[in-house]
């Protein structure tokens, strides 16, 4: 099962693990499988059924958005990071 790393400001929303083992073929599958194990954290992540603009998800080390985006292929033992992005000034 692929392993999704909640980065720490989501992590209450998720029982407050840094990490959880989800199933799915795709990144899109492997994110729905969280936010049915975990729904407090859809809110945090999607927009509807879109995938917020300030929340980025690598695979392993590569950005998805350059890859296949949602429909990026996910493995057995890939990790998949969300990462928020953070504005300042």
């Amino acid at each position: 099962m692929p392993t999704i790393r909640i980065p720490t400001p989501l992590r209450p929303y998720s029982g407050n693990n840094a990490t959880v083992k989800v199933s799915g073929t795709d990144v899109s599958s492997a994110l729905n499988d969280l936010t049915q194990q975990y729904p407090d954290l859809r809110q945090h992540l999607f927009e509807g059924d879109t995938l917020r603009s300030f929340v980025n998800i690598y695979l392993n080390q590569d950005d998805v958005r350059y890859l296949d985006g949602p429909e990026t292929a996910v493995a057995e033992n890939d990790t998949l990071m969300i990462i928020p992005s953070i504005a300042g000034g």
